[in-house]
């Protein structure tokens, strides 16, 4: 009778690689290690979130299911920027309501959802102010994207939200908010 070899389950990411794990952003696998809790033998990634300054132990079996995944490409990274210089689309239901949704989108890791809400709350400087709480999901919103962005396209974040901003001003309706300051000016 052959006795079945036990193999480790194969690890989906590897030590030193850049994942994305929704609750927080943009980390980085620094080991993969063994540990035993309440009896049991766990394997568990070790990710290191370097602006939070926060470690996270994930087990190896439940990345997948959390919504761990490995960092966008660069065809999502455009779909993301074209995304943000399309058309705001603001529901016409109460702040409360929405501000949950934009906290599920950003929550969710999901870049396009992401840039959806970077989108929907960008305010260029002729346009209203924001409250604190709008102000407070779209500098959020505008960190997850650019760390993903920056970590992609290997740039700094100071860059990446550069590039973000500079997609936004290409919206339609802001450029032509833009078009029509330039024309009072002159």
């Amino acid at each position: 009778m052959a006795t079945a070899k036990k193999t480790a389950p194969k690890t989906e990411f590897r030590t030193g690689e850049h994942i994305v794990y929704p609750a927080h952003g943009v980390g980085k696998i620094v080991r993969i290690e063994n540990q035993e809790v309440a009896g049991l033998k766990l394997e568990l990634y070790v990710v290191s979130f370097e602006k939070d300054k926060m470690t996270l132990r994930v087990p190896v079996p439940k990345a997948k299911a959390v919504g761990m995944r490995k960092l966008a490409d660069n065809t999502t990274v455009e779909k993301a920027l074209e995304t943000v210089r399309g058309r705001a689309r603001i529901k016409r239901t109460m702040w409360s309501r929405r501000a949950q949704e934009y906290e599920a989108k950003i929550n969710s890791g999901d870049l396009l959802a992401i840039a959806e809400v970077v989108r929907d709350l960008y305010r260029s400087e002729a346009q209203p102010e924001q409250s604190y709480s709008e102000r407070q999901l779209y500098e959020a919103a505008l960190d997850r994207m650019s760390r993903e962005v920056a970590s992609v396209e290997g740039i700094s974040e100071t860059e990446a939200v550069q590039r973000i901003e500079e997609n936004l001003a290409k919206s339609p309706r802001r450029a032509k908010v833009a078009e029509a300051d330039q024309d009072k000016a002159a």
